[in-house]
């Protein structure tokens, strides 16, 4: 009797390290594990970037169900018969059925659940993903050039299609500044869906990139020295209605009260998000002065070294302003979670909208150049400098790791320190190419 190859659908979860990490099972049972899941162990969150599990707070102990989403589906099917590769992205529950407090998913609903509850409000969101790929030609002043993308054009047409095929809306796709580097974006959805996507464009890139034999890396530094590939956030706040509410032509820098506020939430809090947003140890060797990246906690417009920038529209007839109105968060990258990237942000915007915060220092020009007087007359902080900094700053902040709760800000800072632990005496070069592997 011939054998019948059968397609395996793996449900997966986006972990502490910014992993997808799951199980597979015959795709025919899919919708029964639609709604029992598979099982799942708590410590497994707690695998490292290296693959390690340095210290665990759950031990051995403990079951859960990692069960498929009904919106988590990825399938890649490249039409040359080679197997079709399924995933399905899905949340980690309790044997009760509700939602595990670890898990980073159920995380960003219950933010998006409380700023709802709160304000009315909901959250749009696109993440702009930079990245490095070692196919094509490398040879100088490529950046941006048309003659870059020739040789890559099978692996852009692919990508491109296939993140459409998945239900994504590509929106550019560019050679980036540094040497081999790309960037691709997508339209703006809901924050979960958002997040979900941001999950997805990662897969889908590393699936796609292996089929064309090449190797994609969204590491936030592959070659120390030249220009990393960030995760940058975009967001706006909608009312129920679906209506902009954060554009305010009278504002400072065009901001509403509100998303004035909820801007002055995020960099209030921004060295401990700082901890979620960039978590590894290369990380800071991103976040460092004139690299296109942020380094201070500031608010500009315009300003593609800012934490937080006000994005251009076009002021043009025809065009809703209001509608396309947005902030970026430039502090973050590849190595965490999207969804757990999100949901600091939402809390420490909804803590800034509860507390009435004014509207932050509208920055312009480096804030290097000012005296650190200067800066503080501004409210322009420093961001952390390195990863054990940061995540001194997120424990510190008591606000902030009670968005977390006792259980992940526990397991989030055991893991972390593990990380640090491991790199520790490595050389930042081998370090770089490590991190290069894994992302």
């Amino acid at each position: 009797m011939a054998i019948e190859r059968e397609t395996i659908v793996t449900v997966c979860c986006s972990d502490i390290a910014g992993q997808v990490r799951g199980k597979g099972f015959p795709a025919r049972e899919l919708e029964n594990r639609r709604r029992f899941g598979v099982g799942w162990t708590p410590t497994n969150i707690m695998i490292n970037c290296f693959g390690r599990i340095p210290s665990t707070p759950f031990g051995a102990e403990g079951d859960l169900m990692l069960v498929p989403s009904p919106e988590g589906d990825i399938t890649l099917d490249y039409g040359d018969g080679s197997p079709v590769e399924r995933i399905v992205l899905g949340d980690i529950l309790t044997m009760a059925g509700e939602r595990w407090d670890c898990c980073l998913r159920g995380f960003l609903k219950n933010a998006l659940d409380r700023l709802e509850a709160e304000t009315g409000l909901r959250v749009l969101a696109s993440f702009e993903h930079e990245f490095w790929l070692d196919g094509g030609e490398e040879r100088p002043g490529d950046a941006y050039a048309a003659s870059t993308l020739r040789g890559l054009e099978p692996f852009i047409g692919d990508y491109v299609g296939a993140l459409r095929a998945n239900g994504l809306q590509p929106d550019t796709f560019l050679p980036e500044y540094g040497p081999r580097q790309y960037e691709i974006t997508v339209d703006p959805a809901l924050a979960l869906t958002a997040a979900d996507e941001a999950v997805k464009l990662r897969e889908i890139g590393r699936s796609v990139a292996k089929k064309h034999g090449y190797h994609l890396s969204f590491s936030p530094v592959v070659t120390r020295g030249i220009v990393g590939n960030g995760v940058h956030i975009h967001f706006s706040l909608i009312d129920a209605d679906g209506n902009p509410v954060m554009y305010d032509p009278t504002g400072p820098g065009k901001l509403s009260k509100i998303g004035a506020s909820f801007a002055a939430g995020i960099l209030k809090h921004g060295r401990a998000i700082s901890a979620i947003a960039a978590p590894s140890v290369i990380s800071y060797e991103r976040l460092k002065p004139h690299s296109w990246s942020a380094y201070y906690l500031n608010l500009a417009d315009r300003d593609r070294e800012a934490l937080l920038r006000i994005c251009p529209y076009p002021e043009v007839e025809g065009v809703n302003v209001a509608k396309r109105y947005n902030i970026e968060f430039r502090g973050a990258d590849a190595t965490a979670s999207p969804y757990l990237q999100l949901a600091m942000l939402v809390h420490a915007g909804l803590e800034g909208i509860r507390a009435n915060l004014p509207a932050p220092f509208l920055s312009s020009g480096d804030p290097g150049t000012l005296s650190q007087a200067e800066r503080d007359a501004r409210g322009i902080g420093d961001l952390p400098r390195s990863l054990p900094e940061a995540l001194r700053a997120l424990e510190e902040d008591s606000v902030a790791m009670g968005w977390l709760g006792p259980a992940l800000s526990k397991a989030y800072l055991i893991h972390k320190r593990g990380e640090v632990s491991m790199a520790e005496g490595t050389d930042i070069d081998e370090l770089c190419r490590i991190y290069a592997r894994a992302y």
